[in-house]
Protein backbone atom coordinates (compact mmCIF):
# COMPACT_ATOMS: atom_id res chain seq x y z
CA UNK A 1 0.00 0.00 0.00
CA UNK A 2 1.22 3.52 -0.68
CA UNK A 3 1.74 6.05 2.07
CA UNK A 4 -0.96 8.24 0.62
CA UNK A 5 -3.42 5.45 1.22
CA UNK A 6 -2.79 5.59 4.94
CA UNK A 7 -4.53 8.93 5.32
CA UNK A 8 -8.16 9.53 4.56
CA UNK A 9 -9.23 12.26 2.17
CA UNK A 10 -11.54 15.01 3.44
CA UNK A 11 -15.24 14.44 3.02
CA UNK A 12 -18.32 13.21 4.83
CA UNK A 13 -19.54 9.66 4.33
CA UNK A 14 -22.99 10.59 5.62
CA UNK A 15 -23.67 12.60 2.46
CA UNK A 16 -23.14 9.58 0.22
CA UNK A 17 -25.02 7.30 2.61
CA UNK A 18 -28.12 9.46 2.15
CA UNK A 19 -27.68 9.35 -1.63
CA UNK A 20 -27.37 5.55 -1.59
CA UNK A 21 -30.40 5.27 0.67
CA UNK A 22 -32.60 7.35 -1.64
CA UNK A 23 -31.27 5.56 -4.72
CA UNK A 24 -31.94 2.13 -3.23
CA UNK A 25 -35.33 3.27 -1.94
CA UNK A 26 -36.28 4.11 -5.53
CA UNK A 27 -34.98 0.79 -6.85
CA UNK A 28 -36.61 -1.10 -3.98
CA UNK A 29 -39.96 0.41 -4.86
CA UNK A 30 -40.04 -1.41 -8.21
CA UNK A 31 -38.70 -4.83 -7.14
CA UNK A 32 -42.06 -6.35 -6.11
CA UNK A 33 -43.95 -4.97 -9.11
CA UNK A 34 -41.69 -5.16 -12.18
CA UNK A 35 -42.08 -8.95 -12.66
CA UNK A 36 -45.84 -8.52 -12.30
CA UNK A 37 -45.81 -5.64 -14.80
CA UNK A 38 -43.94 -7.84 -17.27
CA UNK A 39 -46.65 -10.44 -16.74
CA UNK A 40 -49.22 -7.87 -17.88
CA UNK A 41 -47.65 -7.99 -21.35
CA UNK A 42 -47.27 -11.80 -21.52
CA UNK A 43 -49.82 -14.57 -21.50
CA UNK A 44 -48.10 -17.43 -19.68
CA UNK A 45 -45.83 -18.05 -16.70
CA UNK A 46 -43.14 -19.33 -19.03
CA UNK A 47 -43.36 -16.12 -21.05
CA UNK A 48 -43.31 -13.99 -17.91
CA UNK A 49 -40.19 -15.76 -16.63
CA UNK A 50 -38.48 -15.55 -20.03
CA UNK A 51 -39.06 -11.84 -20.67
CA UNK A 52 -38.30 -10.79 -17.10
CA UNK A 53 -35.06 -12.74 -17.32
CA UNK A 54 -34.23 -11.03 -20.61
CA UNK A 55 -34.87 -7.58 -19.16
CA UNK A 56 -32.72 -8.30 -16.14
CA UNK A 57 -29.97 -9.56 -18.45
CA UNK A 58 -30.16 -6.41 -20.61
CA UNK A 59 -29.84 -4.28 -17.47
CA UNK A 60 -26.80 -6.30 -16.43
CA UNK A 61 -25.25 -6.04 -19.90
CA UNK A 62 -25.48 -2.26 -19.83
CA UNK A 63 -23.97 -2.24 -16.33
CA UNK A 64 -21.14 -4.46 -17.56
CA UNK A 65 -20.37 -2.14 -20.46
CA UNK A 66 -20.60 1.14 -18.56
CA UNK A 67 -19.68 0.44 -14.91
CA UNK A 68 -15.87 0.14 -15.32
CA UNK A 69 -15.86 3.20 -17.56
CA UNK A 70 -17.76 5.26 -15.00
CA UNK A 71 -15.49 4.03 -12.21
CA UNK A 72 -12.41 5.01 -14.24
CA UNK A 73 -13.96 8.39 -15.11
CA UNK A 74 -14.54 8.99 -11.40
CA UNK A 75 -10.82 8.33 -10.82
CA UNK A 76 -10.06 11.08 -13.35
CA UNK A 77 -12.69 13.79 -12.76
CA UNK A 78 -13.87 12.94 -9.24
CA UNK A 79 -16.70 10.96 -7.70
CA UNK A 80 -19.32 13.72 -7.49
CA UNK A 81 -19.98 14.32 -11.24
CA UNK A 82 -20.42 10.59 -11.86
CA UNK A 83 -22.80 10.25 -8.92
CA UNK A 84 -24.90 13.10 -10.33
CA UNK A 85 -24.97 11.45 -13.77
CA UNK A 86 -26.15 8.22 -12.17
CA UNK A 87 -28.96 9.93 -10.29
CA UNK A 88 -30.26 11.70 -13.41
CA UNK A 89 -30.15 8.53 -15.48
CA UNK A 90 -32.06 6.52 -12.91
CA UNK A 91 -34.80 9.16 -12.87
CA UNK A 92 -35.21 8.86 -16.65
CA UNK A 93 -35.19 5.06 -16.33
CA UNK A 94 -38.05 5.00 -13.83
CA UNK A 95 -40.21 7.44 -15.78
CA UNK A 96 -39.66 5.54 -19.04
CA UNK A 97 -40.79 2.35 -17.33
CA UNK A 98 -43.81 4.08 -15.80
CA UNK A 99 -44.95 5.27 -19.23
CA UNK A 100 -44.19 1.97 -21.00
CA UNK A 101 -47.10 0.85 -23.22
CA UNK A 102 -45.38 -2.40 -24.22
CA UNK A 103 -42.37 -4.66 -23.64
CA UNK A 104 -40.16 -2.61 -25.97
CA UNK A 105 -40.50 0.44 -23.71
CA UNK A 106 -39.75 -1.67 -20.67
CA UNK A 107 -36.55 -2.79 -22.39
CA UNK A 108 -35.65 0.84 -23.12
CA UNK A 109 -36.01 1.67 -19.43
CA UNK A 110 -33.74 -1.22 -18.50
CA UNK A 111 -31.11 -0.01 -21.00
CA UNK A 112 -31.11 3.52 -19.58
CA UNK A 113 -31.03 2.21 -16.02
CA UNK A 114 -28.09 -0.09 -16.70
CA UNK A 115 -26.11 2.69 -18.39
CA UNK A 116 -26.49 4.98 -15.39
CA UNK A 117 -26.43 2.64 -12.38
CA UNK A 118 -22.98 3.61 -11.15
CA UNK A 119 -23.93 4.72 -7.66
CA UNK A 120 -22.72 1.67 -5.75
CA UNK A 121 -19.27 1.40 -7.33
CA UNK A 122 -18.59 5.14 -7.16
CA UNK A 123 -19.97 5.34 -3.63
CA UNK A 124 -17.64 2.51 -2.63
CA UNK A 125 -14.73 4.42 -4.15
CA UNK A 126 -15.91 7.53 -2.28
CA UNK A 127 -15.83 5.53 0.93
CA UNK A 128 -12.29 4.37 0.15
CA UNK A 129 -11.23 7.99 -0.45
CA UNK A 130 -12.31 9.21 2.97
CA UNK A 131 -11.54 6.10 5.05
CA UNK A 132 -8.35 4.81 6.57
CA UNK A 133 -7.41 1.16 5.95
CA UNK A 134 -8.40 0.37 9.54
CA UNK A 135 -12.01 1.57 9.22
CA UNK A 136 -12.58 0.76 5.54
CA UNK A 137 -14.60 -2.38 6.25
CA UNK A 138 -16.88 -0.36 8.52
CA UNK A 139 -17.36 2.24 5.77
CA UNK A 140 -18.31 -0.46 3.28
CA UNK A 141 -20.62 -1.88 5.92
CA UNK A 142 -22.35 1.48 6.32
CA UNK A 143 -22.86 1.67 2.56
CA UNK A 144 -24.33 -1.82 2.68
CA UNK A 145 -26.54 -0.70 5.54
CA UNK A 146 -27.79 2.32 3.56
CA UNK A 147 -28.49 -0.08 0.72
CA UNK A 148 -30.37 -2.34 3.13
CA UNK A 149 -32.32 0.54 4.67
CA UNK A 150 -33.48 1.52 1.21
CA UNK A 151 -34.81 -1.99 0.82
CA UNK A 152 -36.46 -1.84 4.22
CA UNK A 153 -38.73 0.95 3.05
CA UNK A 154 -38.68 0.51 -0.74
CA UNK A 155 -40.18 -2.94 -1.38
CA UNK A 156 -42.78 -2.57 1.35
CA UNK A 157 -43.87 0.79 -0.04
CA UNK A 158 -43.62 -0.56 -3.60
CA UNK A 159 -45.86 -3.48 -2.74
CA UNK A 160 -48.46 -1.17 -1.21
CA UNK A 161 -48.35 1.28 -4.11
CA UNK A 162 -48.37 -1.56 -6.62
CA UNK A 163 -51.58 -2.83 -5.06
CA UNK A 164 -53.16 0.49 -6.08
CA UNK A 165 -51.57 0.74 -9.55
CA UNK A 166 -48.62 -1.17 -10.99
CA UNK A 167 -47.22 2.03 -12.52
CA UNK A 168 -47.41 4.15 -9.36
CA UNK A 169 -44.17 2.86 -7.76
CA UNK A 170 -42.20 3.93 -10.85
CA UNK A 171 -43.51 7.49 -10.66
CA UNK A 172 -42.58 7.66 -6.99
CA UNK A 173 -39.14 6.18 -7.71
CA UNK A 174 -38.58 8.77 -10.44
CA UNK A 175 -39.49 11.60 -8.08
CA UNK A 176 -37.10 10.25 -5.44
CA UNK A 177 -34.28 10.02 -7.97
CA UNK A 178 -34.91 13.62 -9.02
CA UNK A 179 -34.79 14.67 -5.36
CA UNK A 180 -31.60 12.65 -4.98
CA UNK A 181 -30.02 14.57 -7.87
CA UNK A 182 -30.91 17.92 -6.31
CA UNK A 183 -29.55 16.78 -2.94
CA UNK A 184 -26.31 15.56 -4.51
CA UNK A 185 -25.85 18.72 -6.55
CA UNK A 186 -26.16 21.08 -3.60
CA UNK A 187 -24.84 18.99 -0.69
CA UNK A 188 -22.42 16.20 -1.66
CA UNK A 189 -18.76 17.36 -1.65
CA UNK A 190 -15.98 15.93 -3.79
CA UNK A 191 -13.90 13.26 -2.04
CA UNK A 192 -11.00 12.77 -4.46
CA UNK A 193 -8.37 15.55 -4.34
CA UNK A 194 -6.88 16.66 -7.65
CA UNK A 195 -3.43 15.35 -6.72
CA UNK A 196 -4.80 11.83 -6.25
CA UNK A 197 -6.66 11.58 -9.57
CA UNK A 198 -5.47 9.14 -12.19
CA UNK A 199 -5.06 9.84 -15.92
CA UNK A 200 -7.81 8.51 -18.15
CA UNK A 201 -6.91 6.03 -20.88
CA UNK A 202 -9.13 4.78 -23.70
CA UNK A 203 -8.16 1.24 -22.76
CA UNK A 204 -10.26 1.67 -19.62
CA UNK A 205 -13.38 1.93 -21.80
CA UNK A 206 -13.08 -1.77 -22.55
CA UNK A 207 -15.20 -3.61 -19.94
CA UNK A 208 -13.31 -6.83 -20.59
CA UNK A 209 -10.07 -5.03 -19.73
CA UNK A 210 -11.33 -4.47 -16.19
CA UNK A 211 -12.05 -8.17 -15.76
CA UNK A 212 -8.74 -9.05 -17.43
CA UNK A 213 -6.93 -6.77 -15.00
CA UNK A 214 -8.68 -8.46 -12.10
CA UNK A 215 -7.77 -11.87 -13.53
CA UNK A 216 -4.11 -10.83 -13.50
CA UNK A 217 -4.29 -10.08 -9.79
CA UNK A 218 -2.77 -13.42 -8.83
CA UNK A 219 -2.16 -12.10 -5.32
CA UNK A 220 -5.91 -12.07 -4.62
CA UNK A 221 -7.19 -14.56 -7.21
CA UNK A 222 -8.77 -16.83 -4.60
CA UNK A 223 -10.63 -13.85 -3.12
CA UNK A 224 -11.88 -12.81 -6.55
CA UNK A 225 -13.12 -16.33 -7.34
CA UNK A 226 -14.89 -16.40 -3.98
CA UNK A 227 -16.41 -12.96 -4.59
CA UNK A 228 -17.56 -14.06 -8.05
CA UNK A 229 -19.27 -17.20 -6.79
CA UNK A 230 -20.98 -15.31 -3.97
CA UNK A 231 -22.08 -12.63 -6.44
CA UNK A 232 -23.49 -15.12 -8.95
CA UNK A 233 -25.50 -16.83 -6.22
CA UNK A 234 -26.80 -13.50 -4.93
CA UNK A 235 -27.75 -12.38 -8.44
CA UNK A 236 -29.66 -15.62 -8.98
CA UNK A 237 -31.61 -15.02 -5.78
CA UNK A 238 -32.28 -11.33 -6.43
CA UNK A 239 -33.49 -11.77 -10.00
CA UNK A 240 -35.68 -14.84 -9.41
CA UNK A 241 -37.02 -14.25 -5.87
CA UNK A 242 -40.31 -12.58 -6.82
CA UNK A 243 -41.11 -15.04 -9.60
CA UNK A 244 -40.15 -17.99 -7.40
CA UNK A 245 -42.35 -16.92 -4.48
CA UNK A 246 -45.18 -16.10 -6.88
CA UNK A 247 -45.02 -19.53 -8.49
CA UNK A 248 -44.44 -21.47 -5.26
CA UNK A 249 -46.50 -19.60 -2.67
CA UNK A 250 -48.71 -17.44 -4.92
CA UNK A 251 -47.39 -14.32 -3.16
CA UNK A 252 -48.69 -10.86 -4.11
CA UNK A 253 -46.49 -7.75 -4.57
CA UNK A 254 -47.42 -6.77 -1.02
CA UNK A 255 -46.25 -10.09 0.41
CA UNK A 256 -43.00 -9.92 -1.53
CA UNK A 257 -42.52 -6.37 -0.31
CA UNK A 258 -42.89 -7.57 3.28
CA UNK A 259 -40.33 -10.34 2.76
CA UNK A 260 -37.84 -7.97 1.16
CA UNK A 261 -38.48 -5.61 4.07
CA UNK A 262 -37.13 -8.35 6.32
CA UNK A 263 -34.09 -8.78 4.07
CA UNK A 264 -33.31 -5.06 4.22
CA UNK A 265 -33.86 -4.90 7.97
CA UNK A 266 -31.56 -7.83 8.63
CA UNK A 267 -28.88 -6.41 6.32
CA UNK A 268 -29.07 -3.02 8.01
CA UNK A 269 -28.84 -4.45 11.52
CA UNK A 270 -25.80 -6.55 10.60
CA UNK A 271 -23.92 -4.05 8.46
CA UNK A 272 -24.64 -0.90 10.48
CA UNK A 273 -24.95 -2.25 13.99
CA UNK A 274 -23.19 -5.58 14.30
CA UNK A 275 -20.42 -5.54 11.68
CA UNK A 276 -17.82 -3.80 13.83
CA UNK A 277 -18.46 -6.19 16.70
CA UNK A 278 -18.40 -9.22 14.41
CA UNK A 279 -15.10 -8.16 12.83
CA UNK A 280 -13.60 -7.57 16.25
CA UNK A 281 -14.84 -10.96 17.45
CA UNK A 282 -13.98 -13.11 14.42
CA UNK A 283 -11.74 -11.01 12.17
CA UNK A 284 -12.52 -10.34 8.51
CA UNK A 285 -11.18 -13.71 7.32
CA UNK A 286 -13.08 -15.96 9.70
CA UNK A 287 -16.22 -13.83 9.39
CA UNK A 288 -16.14 -14.28 5.60
CA UNK A 289 -15.97 -18.06 5.90
CA UNK A 290 -18.73 -18.23 8.53
CA UNK A 291 -20.93 -16.06 6.33
CA UNK A 292 -20.35 -18.37 3.38
CA UNK A 293 -21.39 -21.40 5.41
CA UNK A 294 -24.54 -19.64 6.64
CA UNK A 295 -25.44 -18.61 3.10
CA UNK A 296 -24.98 -22.09 1.63
CA UNK A 297 -27.26 -23.68 4.21
CA UNK A 298 -29.90 -20.97 3.80
CA UNK A 299 -30.00 -21.26 -0.01
CA UNK A 300 -30.63 -25.00 0.32
CA UNK A 301 -33.43 -24.46 2.81
CA UNK A 302 -35.01 -21.72 0.63
CA UNK A 303 -35.40 -24.31 -2.11
CA UNK A 304 -36.87 -26.92 0.24
CA UNK A 305 -39.32 -24.55 1.97
CA UNK A 306 -42.94 -25.64 1.56
CA UNK A 307 -44.67 -22.77 3.36
CA UNK A 308 -44.25 -19.03 2.88
CA UNK A 309 -43.61 -18.33 6.57
CA UNK A 310 -40.46 -20.48 6.39
CA UNK A 311 -38.85 -17.90 4.09
CA UNK A 312 -39.17 -15.24 6.80
CA UNK A 313 -37.53 -17.47 9.40
CA UNK A 314 -34.64 -18.26 7.06
CA UNK A 315 -34.07 -14.59 6.23
CA UNK A 316 -33.84 -13.65 9.90
CA UNK A 317 -31.54 -16.57 10.73
CA UNK A 318 -29.12 -15.89 7.87
CA UNK A 319 -27.38 -13.07 9.75
CA UNK A 320 -23.72 -13.81 9.06
CA UNK A 321 -24.08 -13.94 5.27
CA UNK A 322 -24.79 -10.19 5.20
CA UNK A 323 -21.22 -9.59 6.42
CA UNK A 324 -19.55 -11.43 3.50
CA UNK A 325 -19.56 -8.52 1.05
CA UNK A 326 -18.08 -5.81 3.31
CA UNK A 327 -15.45 -8.19 4.69
CA UNK A 328 -14.29 -9.39 1.26
CA UNK A 329 -14.37 -5.88 -0.22
CA UNK A 330 -12.26 -4.58 2.64
CA UNK A 331 -9.62 -7.29 2.23
CA UNK A 332 -9.42 -6.69 -1.53
CA UNK A 333 -9.39 -2.90 -1.10
CA UNK A 334 -6.47 -3.01 1.31
CA UNK A 335 -4.44 -4.75 -1.38
CA UNK A 336 -4.98 -1.93 -3.90
CA UNK A 337 -3.38 1.53 -4.19
CA UNK A 338 -5.43 4.63 -3.34
CA UNK A 339 -5.50 6.05 -6.87
CA UNK A 340 -6.93 2.77 -8.26
CA UNK A 341 -9.82 2.36 -5.81
CA UNK A 342 -12.46 3.68 -8.24
CA UNK A 343 -11.29 1.37 -11.01
CA UNK A 344 -11.15 -1.55 -8.56
CA UNK A 345 -14.69 -0.99 -7.28
CA UNK A 346 -15.95 -0.53 -10.84
CA UNK A 347 -14.28 -3.80 -11.81
CA UNK A 348 -15.86 -5.61 -8.86
CA UNK A 349 -19.22 -4.20 -9.92
CA UNK A 350 -18.51 -5.60 -13.39
CA UNK A 351 -18.56 -9.03 -11.79
CA UNK A 352 -21.99 -8.14 -10.42
CA UNK A 353 -23.05 -7.05 -13.89
CA UNK A 354 -21.85 -10.31 -15.45
CA UNK A 355 -23.95 -12.06 -12.84
CA UNK A 356 -26.99 -9.95 -13.76
CA UNK A 357 -26.46 -10.92 -17.41
CA UNK A 358 -26.02 -14.65 -16.87
CA UNK A 359 -28.06 -15.55 -13.81
CA UNK A 360 -31.45 -14.08 -14.85
CA UNK A 361 -31.23 -15.98 -18.14
CA UNK A 362 -30.27 -19.18 -16.36
CA UNK A 363 -32.73 -18.64 -13.51
CA UNK A 364 -35.66 -17.78 -15.80
CA UNK A 365 -34.90 -20.84 -17.94
CA UNK A 366 -34.94 -23.06 -14.85
CA UNK A 367 -38.12 -21.44 -13.49
CA UNK A 368 -39.77 -21.79 -16.89
CA UNK A 369 -39.03 -25.53 -16.88
CA UNK A 370 -40.51 -26.07 -13.40
CA UNK A 371 -43.38 -23.55 -13.59
CA UNK A 372 -45.84 -26.27 -14.58
CA UNK A 373 -45.03 -28.45 -11.54
CA UNK A 374 -47.19 -28.53 -8.41
CA UNK A 375 -46.23 -25.78 -5.97
CA UNK A 376 -45.09 -28.28 -3.34
CA UNK A 377 -42.78 -30.20 -5.71
CA UNK A 378 -39.19 -29.99 -4.40
CA UNK A 379 -37.89 -29.31 -7.93
CA UNK A 380 -39.53 -25.87 -7.92
CA UNK A 381 -36.62 -24.77 -5.70
CA UNK A 382 -33.99 -25.73 -8.29
CA UNK A 383 -32.63 -22.18 -8.62
CA UNK A 384 -31.77 -22.13 -4.93
CA UNK A 385 -30.08 -25.52 -5.07
CA UNK A 386 -27.75 -24.08 -7.69
CA UNK A 387 -27.08 -21.09 -5.42
CA UNK A 388 -26.24 -23.43 -2.54
CA UNK A 389 -23.81 -25.36 -4.73
CA UNK A 390 -21.98 -22.17 -5.80
CA UNK A 391 -21.77 -20.98 -2.22
CA UNK A 392 -20.37 -24.36 -1.13
CA UNK A 393 -17.63 -24.14 -3.77
CA UNK A 394 -16.85 -20.62 -2.56
CA UNK A 395 -16.27 -21.97 0.95
CA UNK A 396 -13.56 -24.35 -0.25
CA UNK A 397 -11.91 -21.72 -2.45
CA UNK A 398 -11.86 -19.15 0.36
CA UNK A 399 -10.46 -21.59 2.90
CA UNK A 400 -7.71 -22.63 0.48
CA UNK A 401 -6.78 -18.99 -0.15
CA UNK A 402 -6.76 -17.97 3.50
CA UNK A 403 -4.57 -20.94 4.43
CA UNK A 404 -1.88 -19.63 2.07
CA UNK A 405 -2.27 -15.86 2.47
CA UNK A 406 -2.54 -13.55 5.42
CA UNK A 407 -5.16 -10.82 5.04
CA UNK A 408 -3.60 -7.33 4.60
CA UNK A 409 -3.69 -5.15 7.67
Amino acid sequence: MSKTDAAAAPGNLNFVLVCIFIDMLGIGLIVPVLPVLVGEFTGTREGQAYWYGMMSAVFGLMQFLFMPMLGAISDRVGRRPVLLYSMAGMCINFLTTAWAPNLAWLFLGRVIGGMSSASMSVASAYASDISTPENRAKSFGKIGAAFGLGFICGPMLGGLLGSVDLHLPFYVAGALSAANFVYGYFVVPESLPADRRAPFALAKLNPLAALYKLARRTDIRGLLVTYTLVTLAAMMLQTTWVLYTTFRFNWTPGQNGAALFCVGLTAAVVQAGLLGMLIKRFGEVRLSVLGLVSGAITYLLYGLATQGWMMYVLILCNVLSFAIGPALQSIVSKSTAAHEQGELMGSLQSINSVGVIIMPLLGSAILGEVSHLPADDWRVGSTFYLCAAMQAIAIFVARAYFRKHAAPA
